[in-house]
Parts: structure tokens; C-alpha cells; sequence
């Protein structure tokens, strides 16, 4: 199952230390470097992105709905906020959509819906986690630690996550 990545946009470049001071110089330079970022991304794991950003009539480099680098770009309309176009995509994908933001309203109606949530912060150290290994040269390892031995004595906490979360685990694992 492919998964949806929607990035909340501005969220995500106000959340992470290096875009945010791109973004105090020139708004569109942290937009681009944004897109740069999850073009990286894209070409490492080609889940399909969505960058949304509010549109205040600030978009005159890209139309409402645009593509730059393997990466769809949508601004908000005239008087629609961008947390309302990501919870209208949300709600379409439901469980195939993975919302990318810390703003608490979203990430709560996004999970509402079935979509899987990750905080920008979060998702931020998994693309540079996924860019240092691609200059690495390195291949995530889809099977477990071989240092571990078959037993069946049971460790841990006793207690299993609700379908919600291990649906929710499953998914950002693909990540």
C-alpha cells in the first residue's frame, strides 16, 4: 500500500531551525527549499508528496495546483486557510494518507479520519535521516536485528497497541 505524504507547508518550514531562518530571508526561498528537501525524499522512497501552503495571492511563481520536481504544490484559495485543504485531503485518502504537521487541529482530524499523523520535527529527521543514507550509499534493512535470538519468553510491557496505533506504527515505518 503506497502511502500519501501531505506536508503542511509553512508548519513544517516554521518548525525546523535551518528552513525557518531561509524563510525570515525570502519566503519563497524557504518554500523552495522545502521542495527540495522532499523531491530528495521522493527519489529515496517515491511515496507521492503534497506540499500544502496558504495562498494569500502570494503565488505568483505557481498556479493553485503546480508540480515541481515530483512534487505536487497546492496553495490555498482566496479565504481558505491551508489546514482546510490538508483535512479535505485527509478526509479523501483516509487511510492511505500520512499528514505531516504539528498544528494539534490537524493532526487530530487527520487521525479522525484514518490518516496516519507525524510532527514536522519528526518527519524532518527522517528526510535527513533517508539523505544521509542515500549519500552513504546504504539500504534500509526491511528485516529485523540478526544479534536477536528466537525465544519464547516474553519481555516488555504486556499491554498490545490499539489497532489505531499499530495501523499508525505500520505506516510511518514505511518512512
Amino acid at each position: 500500500m503506497t502511502v500519501h505524504i501531505i506536508v503542511d507547508g509553512y508548519n513544517v518550514i516554521r518548525q525546523s531551525p535551518t528552513l525557518s531562518a531561509l524563510d525570515r530571508r525570502d519566503l519563497a526561498e524557504g518554500r523552495q527549499a522545502l521542495i527540495d528537501m522532499l523531491a530528495a525524499y521522493k527519489r529515496l522512497k517515491g511515496h507521492p508528496i503534497t506540499v500544502v501552503f496558504d495562498g494569500s495571492g502570494e503565488f505568483a511563481l505557481y498556479d493553485s495546483r503546480d508540480q515541481e520536481k515530483g512534487i505536487k504544490i497546492r496553495f490555498s484559495r482566496q479565504g481558505e486557510t491551508a489546514d482546510a485543504v490538508i483535512k479535505r485531503m485527509a478526509a479523501h485518502d483516509k487511510q492511505k494518507a500520512l499528514v505531516v504537521s504539528s498544528d494539534r487541529e490537524v493532526v487530530d482530524y487527520a487521525a479522525g479520519q484514518g490518516a496516519a499523523t507525524i510532527s514536522a520535527v519528526e518527519f524532518e529527521g527522517k528526510m535527513a535521516l533517508a539523505a544521509f543514507m542515500d549519500v552513504k550509499g546504504m539500504v534500509p534493512e526491511s528485516g529485523g536485528d540478526e544479534r536477536w535470538a528466537l525465544t519464547t519468553k516474553k519481555k516488555g510491557p504486556s499491554k498490545r497497541l490499539t489497532k489505531k496505533q499499530r495501523l499508525n506504527q505500520k505506516k510511518l515505518n514505511k518512512l
